[in-house]
């Protein structure tokens, strides 16, 4: 399985590093992980904010990965129990593309960058800072595969 997140920002605390760094470690002998940081762009709240989002998105485009499947990480994405989204990533797995995962800023995803994607995903009803997210997806991959793999994980 190939996993590739490109997220906008980077992992700034200790604590976000060693927690994903876990999850990646277990998920190594099943997946190969990769991550591309984006660097934000800086704004203020007087600032257009769907002009920032614009730049961003251009710089997010540009490293989608040719023919893979890509899922946006969005508030108003589809929501999954955690064995509804191991079936998901296990569907989207079946031929060998890369899924990839984009986690936008505080500012949330530019409108061109959700149209290129094939999915959107909600990871929950709450809004969690773009480094939680992070961790939390890693780990939601790594239930997924323990769950397909028949592993003790989820009960």
């Amino acid at each position: 399985m190939n996993i590739h997140i490109i997220c906008l920002g980077s992992l700034k605390e200790m604590y976000w590093e060693e927690a994903e760094a876990e999850y990646l470690k277990r998920m190594s002998p099943y997946a190969k992980y990769t991550i591309t940081e984006i660097k934000e762009e800086a704004f203020r709240g007087s600032d257009n904010f769907e002009y920032i989002k614009g730049k961003e998105a251009k710089k997010i485009i540009d490293h989608i990965p040719n023919n893979s499947v890509t899922i946006a990480l969005h508030e108003r994405g589809r929501t999954y129990t955690s064995r509804q989204f191991s079936f998901f990533i296990e569907e989207r797995t079946q031929y060998g593309q890369t899924l990839c995962f984009i986690i936008g800023g505080p500012l949330g995803l530019h409108q061109s960058v959700l149209d290129k994607t094939q999915f959107q995903v909600s990871l929950s009803e709450l809004t969690f800072p773009h480094q939680m997210v992070r961790v939390i997806l890693a780990e939601q991959l790594y239930r997924s595969i323990t769950l397909l793999k028949g592993k003790q994980y989820h009960y």
